[in-house]
């Protein structure tokens, strides 16, 4: 018995071929990492998106308190030459939205971010609880 073998890399190929025209554009499907840490003072939340400029991000707080981060980024490369046309072109398109539900201790009007080397940081500082320091005369009855 002839034992068959399978192929699959034919596969992806032809439906790139297809599929993968200025109609269709390829996308990519990632989601940038995020990591999430806690002091005693706060919480700072990082996301990874190199090449990401501070114009590509919003962040900010919806009507239920929640953190929303969203991510933007189109970029079309061209090489322009009157001699040719295009027979296939690269478009690279990055969206990516983020909600996270933020504790009861964040002080939500403190909050700040910023982008640096490719990393989106935000900083969410803890309320201060300011422990009011009762001193009474009781009487004893």
């Amino acid at each position: 018995m002839t034992q068959l073998r399978r192929n699959s890399t034919w596969l992806p190929d032809v439906f790139n071929d297809i599929f993968a025209t200025d109609f269709m554009p390829k996308t990519s499907a990632t989601a940038p990492a995020i990591n999430v840490k806690e002091s005693d003072k706060g919480y700072i939340v990082e996301l990874a998106a190199p090449g990401m400029a501070k114009e590509d991000f919003c962040v900010h707080i919806n009507d239920e308190g929640n953190l929303i981060i969203k991510m933007e980024n189109k970029q079309e490369k061209k090489e322009e030459n009157s001699n040719m046309r295009y027979l296939r072109r690269e478009f690279a398109y990055s969206k990516f939205e983020q909600t996270l539900i933020l504790p009861d201790d964040v002080d939500k009007d403190q909050i700040a971010a910023r982008v640096e080397n490719g990393v989106l940081t935000v900083e969410l500082p803890k309320m201060v609880e300011t422990k009011v320091k009762v001193a009474r005369q009781i009487t004893v009855g």
